[in-house]
């Protein structure tokens, strides 16, 4: 979406007004470019007739001598100029009775009709100019300009306007969050030493083009991007329409935006942080001029996206440094310390990059411009994400306490949207086991039935990729007792 052509401070909240001043506008240009037209060719008559009788006379006066002839042509250029300056005094005036009607017009039908205020610029109306006390209805988008508030009714249809927008250009609406999604930062005052030796070694972050680390010595910060980021986002350009949109200060946002799109072809103005939020703790597609319908989301947390979580991809937390491990308790060692990355060609955003791909062929593959609202991204991701473990049946196995309900378990949630029917009871149409301990009964039951037994990482790998996992690269450890008894299948608990 163009938000300099389409935002609320260059368009009317009345299309009729808008489209009738247009159209006046239209009008009397053509009626200027007519007279001035008309003036063009009576006064080129007017210069061809004196010119056929100043030939006639010249025919007729074969003495004429060299100074005369000089004298006529200046009398002619002479006329040429008078007759520009003529054409200039029509042109000026034309324009000023053209500008002075459409003003006259414009005012008329806000006296008549009222201006209905559709937004706000620092306490003045962006369509009327007058001072308007807020009422606290609209919504503030301040990234876009600071002090703007724009009414709902507004909002509704620029979000109309947008729609068709993406549709003409067949492109969608992805919201990027940042920390954790797209890179991770750390404090300088956080590295510890054995990262800050590895940091010397791994990336001189100088002069490097591609390099992957960056100091914002401003902010005592250090950044690292997530791997194929540069491609994911050139990629995702061709096809979406994006937004940053985290809960960090303003300040910050803006210095990633400048390393994620050094040449403002992504993201221009289209920077949401924490300041623009109107809810605490929560972001919200009500700062993002786009109908709901067309909106994608990546972010690493999905309890900030309580009223979208249909629009959520939920994305796998880059753990670079380990202050961010620290942070979220995470039981794996930062990629830092591991002295490893994630993968280029085979990683998260490249993984993620397929299925958004996948999802703005499916929504376009079902809509047309006279339904603009036939498709629904939410309902596109639903359906892929449920392909993705179908047919599957599981049991879990001493992964949460016996007397809970499975179903208020996470990992069991994840497995029913993926599209596998999730059991607690054993028997021959199981396909798979779920645990983390391969001397559990029903553990061997999976390993006697020739089951699929497999620990809890192939659930989140199929959630976080989008795609079945070889359950072979995800086996279950040792057993806690040696030599269990054969049990039958009816004494599985």
């Amino acid at each position: 979406m163009s938000l300099t052509a389409e935002s609320p401070v260059h368009s009317s909240s009345s299309s009729d007004d808008f489209v009738a001043a247009l159209e006046l506008d239209l009008a009397m240009n053509n009626s200027s470019s007519s007279s001035s037209t008309s003036s063009n060719k009576s006064l080129g008559r007017d210069s061809s007739n004196a010119g056929s009788d100043k030939d006639e006379d010249t025919d007729g006066e074969k003495e004429i001598n060299k100074e005369g002839e000089q004298e006529a042509d200046e009398e002619g250029q002479e006329a040429d100029e008078e007759g520009h300056r003529r054409i200039k005094r029509c042109k000026i005036e034309n324009i000023d009775v053209t500008l002075k009607s459409k003003s006259a017009i414009v005012n008329d039908l806000l006296s008549k009709r009222g201006c209905p205020h559709p937004g706000l610029y620092k306490g003045l109306c962006v369509n009327c100019g007058k001072p308007i006390e807020d009422d606290g209805s609209g919504v503030a988008f301040g990234y876009i300009r600071e002090g703007l508030t724009v009414r709902p009714t507004e909002i509704q249809r620029l979000r109309e306007i947008d729609l068709k927008n993406l549709f003409h250009k067949k492109k969608l609406i992805l919201v990027l969050d940042l920390d954790h999604t797209l890179l991770n930062s750390t404090r300088y005052v956080d590295i510890s030493f054995e990262e800050d030796l590895l940091l010397r070694k791994i990336d001189p972050m100088h002069g490097d083009p591609k390099r992957s680390l960056f100091r914002l010595d401003s902010m005592h910060l250090l950044t690292k991007l997530r791997p194929y980021v540069h491609t994911f986002l050139s990629e995702a350009s061709n096809m979406y329409e994006m937004y940053i949109y985290t809960m960090a200060e303003r300040s910050y946002a803006l210095e990633i935006a400048k390393i994620l799109d050094p040449s403002e072809v992504y993201f221009h103005s289209k920077v949401i942080c924490q300041s623009d939020c109107t809810q605490r703790y929560q972001k919200g597609l009500d700062v993002v001029l786009g109908a709901e319908n067309t909106v994608v989301i990546l972010d690493d947390t999905e309890a900030v996206w309580q009223k979208h979580k249909q629009n959520l991809i939920l994305m796998e937390r880059y753990h670079y440094f380990s202050s961010s491990s620290r942070q979220f308790n995470s039981n794996f060692k930062p990629l830092l310390l591991a002295k490893e990355d994630e993968s280029e060609t085979d990683g998260i955003l490249y993984s993620i990059l397929t299925v958004l791909k996948r999802v703005h062929h499916m929504f376009y593959d079902t809509v047309s411009e006279d339904n603009l609202n036939g498709s629904d991204v939410r309902l596109v991701l639903r359906n892929v994400r449920q392909e993705i473990l179908q047919g599957c049946k599981l049991v879990f196995s001493h992964i949460f306490p016996s007397e809970s309900r499975g179903e208020d378990h996470r990992i069991w949630r994840m497995c029913e949207q993926l599209g596998a029917k999730c059991y607690t009871e054993v028997d021959l149409s199981i396909t798979h086991i779920i645990s983390n301990d391969r001397g559990t009964r029903k553990s061997r039951w999976a390993i006697e039935n020739e089951k699929f037994l497999v620990n809890p990482g192939w659930v989140e790998g199929a959630y976080f990729l989008w795609r079945r996992m070889q359950e072979k690269d995800y086996p279950v450890s040792t057993p806690r007792i040696l030599n269990p008894p054969k049990i039958e299948s009816a004494q599985v608990e």
